[in-house]
């Protein structure tokens, strides 16, 4: 299994426009951030996305627009579903043309009414359509090809949302609370995804320290830094002061994953 970053940045990306911090000056390409997304590669053939914000057609046009067969939403603000339309090239090849999602409820009925023509009952043609299926959180599914995927239900400030354990990798974005019982669904394992914004407290999204302090607790082999915002600092200065197996993700980053 391979997990690609697509995009390793916080809302604003980096660099932040009208900014002028080391981090937004940076001639490090790791430095230069789009909005948080990933593509993980399983064994099955079977490719599959994690968010799709406002940066979706950038991102995918550097990686030669790979095939794609799902759609994971971790929530609905902007920066990870502003690119939705951007999926209408991969919707004629799904099933019955219609790409599938999953997603909470609430995201579901956000997506249905930020773009309704995507769901209307007779869609002008080459409008992108999309076969929702809706999780819950408290329970593992399953994919097309058969995979199992489990959700990992973390909080965003007072925002219920979900992370996404995919194998032996854990993916979990704008996380500021995790509560006990997705600490007991990632302990152990292999990789661990887990946003960072900065080094300051921020009340909806966890900072390095708090993500530090998850790793810990959760001990996976191997833990990648993203959702980070210029307020970080550049890449070359963070990542000296991290612990072993700690490492700060960076767009473009591809690693392996033990099956």
């Amino acid at each position: 299994m391979k997990l690609t970053f697509l995009g390793t940045g916080t809302s604003t990306g980096v660099p932040q426009m009208r900014c002028r911090c080391a981090a937004c000056r940076s001639v490090d390409p790791r430095d230069s951030r789009l909005r948080a997304s990933a593509m993980v590669e399983l064994p099955t053939g079977h490719n599959v996305l994690i968010d799709c914000g406002p940066d979706l057609r950038q991102q995918l046009l550097r990686l030669d627009s790979p095939d794609l067969h799902s759609l994971l939403i971790t929530h609905s603000h902007y920066d990870h579903v502003g690119g939705i339309d951007d999926m209408r090239p991969y919707c004629p090849t799904a099933p019955e043309g219609h790409f599938p999602v999953y997603c909470r409820p609430d995201v579901a009925t956000d997506l249905r009414s930020r773009v309704p023509y995507c769901f209307a009952r007779n869609p002008y043609p080459g409008v992108p359509t999309f076969d929702i299926h809706e999780i819950n959180g408290d329970g593992a599914f399953f994919l097309d090809d058969g995979t199992e995927l489990v959700p990992l239900p973390v909080f965003h400030g007072r925002l219920p949302i979900v992370g996404y354990r995919i194998g032996k990798l854990a993916y979990i974005t704008d996380c500021s609370m995790m509560p006990e019982t997705t600490y007991g669904l990632i302990r152990g394992i292999d990789t661990l995804v887990i946003n960072a914004l900065r080094h300051e407290k921020h009340p909806t999204h966890m900072n390095l320290r708090e993500a530090l302090d998850v790793i810990k607790l959760a001990a996976p082999r191997q833990a990648y830094l993203t959702h980070l915002s210029h307020d970080m600092g550049p890449q070359a200065d963070v990542e000296p002061t991290l612990p072993p197996g700690v490492t700060v993700a960076y767009d473009g980053l591809s690693v392996e994953i033990p099956d």
